[in-house]
């Protein structure tokens, strides 16, 4: 008897650079039929909020399926699966930002634990939702919009201050739907290897590290990662360790030998195997794209296609 065949979803990397507070993906591009010729779904790094202005067809969350259309707002944590699928031929205009929570939060005047807290209300649960359910998360969101298209004086501090406020309003909606059925997320185990690597891409570690810090038996822990990330835990820590990498390369002009070793790898063939695996070029050739490194991460993407 065959196996049957793994569905496949793609792990898609999106960055803040220069200490921007959200990536912002407005206009015509987002008009567009969803979906068309993808069969995968896929999951993200950052939180996204998007909105759809019209369109009609089917949001998938993990295992439920939403009928969208005009005015519609959907909040979808890191790493939840979901993919958007306009009716055949139907033009479909979203818009989208994406956020990283934990940065924002992390000076905000805060206990850790109430931090800790905040982050789980905003990261347990996606949602979908009309917009004359939350009013004011729809006016923030549209808030964000207006000051990225129009870039008027202090625009990128005036993002900030609302992508601020939009965290609270998601963590709050949360909390008084907390008995909803919303998708919920089952990586917020893995949230602290997550952390871990992030801090630490560039040193020597160990998987029974990671491990260690769910306070997981190795063996468990990667079998619970490779079920939530749909990957296992090194090629997680080498999808970061190149994320960093491009970052370097955009950045500086230091010799592509340094790179390696500054993002974690001990060998400059393991890095030009890795990266080439996982952007699909080599290092020297993505420096010499003439375009900016927001640009080849929001439309290029770094991303792998796993089985699940």
């Amino acid at each position: 008897m065959s196996k049957k065949k793994k569905e496949s979803a793609e792990f898609r990397f999106y960055d803040l650079t220069n200490d921007k507070p959200a990536l912002v993906l407005i206009g015509n591009k987002w008009k567009q039929v969803y979906g068309e010729n993808i069969n995968n779904m896929h999951f993200h790094n950052l939180l996204e909020i998007g909105y759809c202005h019209y369109g009609e067809g089917d949001l998938v969350i993990e295992d439920d399926k939403y009928r969208f259309g005009g005015q519609m707002i959907s909040c979808i944590p890191a790493n939840f699966l979901h993919v958007t699928r306009s009716d055949a031929g139907v033009v479909a205009y979203w818009e989208y930002i994406y956020i990283n929570p934990s940065e924002i939060l992390k000076d905000c005047g805060k206990t850790p634990q109430e931090i800790r807290n905040i982050l789980e209300t905003v990261n347990e649960r996606a949602f979908f939702i009309q917009a004359q359910e939350n009013p004011i998360l729809v006016t923030l969101v549209h808030a964000i919009f207006d000051e990225v298209r129009y870039k008027g004086e202090f625009h990128q501090e005036c993002v900030r201050g609302v992508v601020y406020a939009l965290l609270f309003e998601i963590a709050r909606f949360n909390g008084k739907n907390a008995n909803r059925t919303l998708g919920r997320n089952g990586s917020l185990q893995l949230e602290k290897a997550i952390d871990y690597v992030e801090k630490n891409y560039s040193g020597n570690f160990r998987i029974s590290d990671l491990a260690a810090e769910c306070h997981m038996s190795e063996t468990h822990f990667r079998r619970v990662f490779q079920e939530k990330m749909n990957m296992t835990p090194i090629e997680y820590v080498n999808f970061v360790r190149i994320k960093k990498a491009c970052e370097l390369i955009d950045k500086t002009d230091i010799s592509m030998e340094e790179v390696a070793g500054k993002v974690g790898f001990i060998t400059p063939s393991t890095f030009n195997r890795n990266f080439r695996r996982i952007v699909g070029t080599s290092p020297y050739q993505w420096k010499k794209r003439p375009d900016s490194h927001e640009r080849k991460l929001a439309e290029y993407k770094i991303s792998a296609l796993k089985g699940w």
